[in-house]
Formats: structure tokens, sequence, C-alpha cells
């Protein structure tokens, strides 16, 4: 049996704010978790009557039961499914449709209490040809930016760009952290994003870019963008001239695709798709949201780690580290990350001064 979690959300009112959609794959990932350490008597009443509410319910229960490879389990509960057939195979559902759509409606910006929306000034949408300017996200901080062609970009947490627009050329220089960005229409002035020696072009699309140490992640989610590699002596100051217009053998990625573009030269570069339900997961974070779907807990929180100025240390246990999590939380919720912990996944934390917390197996 797997050792899979799941990170349940408190309050009702934190649930009402969370798409539809989100809150179906949410619960149906809590009923999967609750299936893995087996169901009560209660549970199986609540389970039956969960699914008696919406038709999409049961469709989104055997998808992410396929996705984490329960259907077993399900099989064993067929008396909840009296008109489902159960099939030990992926099939394609209506909830791939969904997620897609949620990414398309992430891509075009959520509005939200804690998001900082900021033109540039009375004349943000007049035509500016001319302009250059920095912007930046603390830590657990995010921030919309519109800017002056209707391109409108997304920090995340402890971000820095530089934003340079000119006649011939619009360029974002992301220094450090990620952004997402919906790039206005504009086939005469190519939006280039520099990120890590690499160069990310597009003329009118949607894309997410995340630096790391040695890597950039590039994650499309609509349209195509080409990449290239930067002069290694060009400035940003002196890089318009090379970013005009990369040429067409370029690399291409197109809507649904990713990849982990290198920094060292050691790796080859592979585009690969991307299922929706995982993009919907990555991007999670424009709506103050952290998405699992079965990742390791030394891999969830050192994702939770870039939210907050709390380093999360795990004891030397292996039972600890195949820990797997499902589920969401919420950014910078610290305290309630902890009473989860404690509470769901039977591990204590010991606080060590004001920075650090290690986590350990209390079984």
């Amino acid at each position: 049996m797997s050792n899979i979690h799941h990170i349940n959300e408190q309050s009702k009112l934190k649930q009402q704010a969370i798409p539809l959609d989100e809150q179906r794959i949410e619960q149906a990932s809590d009923w999967i978790a609750k299936l893995d350490r087996g169901l009560s008597k209660d549970e199986k009443s609540a389970l039956q009557l969960w699914l008696a509410k919406a038709p999409e319910h049961t469709s989104v229960l055997l998808e992410v039961a396929q996705l984490w490879d329960k259907m077993d389990d399900l099989s064993r509960l067929s008396d909840l499914f009296p008109q489902t057939v159960i099939e030990k195979k992926k099939t394609a559902s209506w909830i791939t449709t969904i997620a897609a759509s949620v990414v398309i409606a992430l891509s075009i910006g959520f509005y939200q209490a804690g998001y900082n929306i900021l033109p540039f000034g009375p004349d943000a949408r007049s035509p500016i040809i001319a302009m250059q300017k920095s912007f930046q996200t603390g830590i657990g901080e995010s921030n919309t930016i519109n800017l002056p062609d209707s391109s409108k970009m997304v920090l995340n947490t402890n971000s820095f760009v530089q934003v340079k627009y000119t006649d011939e050329a619009r360029i974002i220089d992301l220094q450090r952290g990620e952004i997402h960005i919906d790039v206005a229409h504009d086939s005469s002035r190519p939006l280039s994003v520099i990120a890590g020696g690499k160069v990310i072009q597009a003329v009118g699309t949607a894309f997410n870019v995340e630096v790391r140490n040695e890597m950039v992640e590039l994650i499309v989610t609509d349209g195509k963008v080409l990449v290239a590699q930067k002069e290694s002596k060009s400035k940003f100051d002196d890089i318009e001239a090379m970013v005009k217009k990369l040429p067409k053998s370029s690399m291409a990625i197109s809507k649904g695709e990713k990849v982990d573009l290198d920094l060292t030269g050691l790796t080859q570069e592979k585009v690969t798709k991307v299922d929706a339900l995982d993009i919907a997961a990555s991007l999670s974070w424009r709506q103050g949201n952290l998405i699992f779907r079965g990742e390791s807990l030394a891999e969830a929180m050192a994702e939770i780690s870039r939210y907050t100025d709390i380093e999360f240390e795990l004891s030397d246990d292996q039972q600890l580290r195949g820990v797997q999590v499902a589920g969401m939380f919420k950014t910078g919720d610290v305290a309630g990350l902890l009473d989860v912990l404690t509470r769901n996944f039977n591990i204590d934390y010991e606080k060590v001064g004001q920075d650090k917390i290690i986590l350990k197996y209390s079984g």
C-alpha cells in the first residue's frame, strides 16, 4: 500500500474562493487518501452521498484514482458506483478538458485580495514606445503587472525582473524567481524573456518561466514560443538587436508542452507533453495555492519553503521520507501546515530558533 497523505483545507470560506473544478479535484484527492488507509462504514456512506451530489464527482474520482493507480481500491467498492463500469485503463475524460479550461482561466490572470495590480500610471492604456522599469517581490509575495501593450505579467514569490520596451522589442529580464506572462499579440515587436542565459520569445501567447539553480523551467499554456541561447557577451542594455526576431530554426515549444532548459550544457534539452492537471497544479501559485499530486514529503516541503522564511528539515527517517503528499496547501500558512502534519500525517515537529523546523515521524 502506498503512503499518500492529503493536505486538507479547513476553512469553508477559503473553499468558496476556490473554483468548483479545483474543489472537486481536491475532494476527490481527499477520498483517494482515505481509501488508501481504508474507509470506515460512516465514510463509505459519506462517499456515496458525495458521489450522488453530481455526476462529475464520479468522473473526477475515477480520473484521480487512475493517476495514483488506485483503481483496484475503487473496484472493491463497486456497489457505490451503480451506473459506472470501472475499467483498469486510462480513458479520455471530461476532467482533462476542465483542467485545460482552468489553465486558460489562470492564464488571463486572477484578481484576488492580496494581489497588487500595478499599471504603469494613468497612461497605461495608451501606446508606450520606450520604457524601462524593474519589479520585484519578497518571499511569500506575488504581484500582477499590467504592461503597456496590454500584456499581463504575474510575479511569484521572491522574484526580480527588468522590463524594457522600445519601438522594436519587448524585453523582460527574469533575474530571479518565476513569472507567468500573457503576451499581447504584436508580430512586428516580439516579446522576449531573458532567463539564465536563454531567450524565450513569442509574439502573442502565454507561458510560465521559473529560474532555478542550474535550470530554467518553461511551460507553455497557449500558443507557441521559440527558445535560443543568449550571446554570452550581450548585456541587458544592448541585447535589443539580438532579440528582434529569433530564427525559425530555434527550439519550438507549443501549448501543453514544457522543457527544462539546462544552463550547464551537460544535459540534452527535451520538449515533453504535460498533462493538463499537472499544468493546473504547476500554476496554482497564482491563486495563492500549492497543489501536490503525490510528490514526496521532501519535494513538497522544498516547494512550500519558497513561500516562507522558515527552513524545514526532515529527520533521517526512511519512513518519513517515504510519505507522499496529495492535495492543496495555502501558500504561507505555516501554522495550518503544521496542524495538518500533526493530525493527518502522524508527523511531529520541533522548532529550532525562529526560522527552522525539524519534522519527525511520530509512529
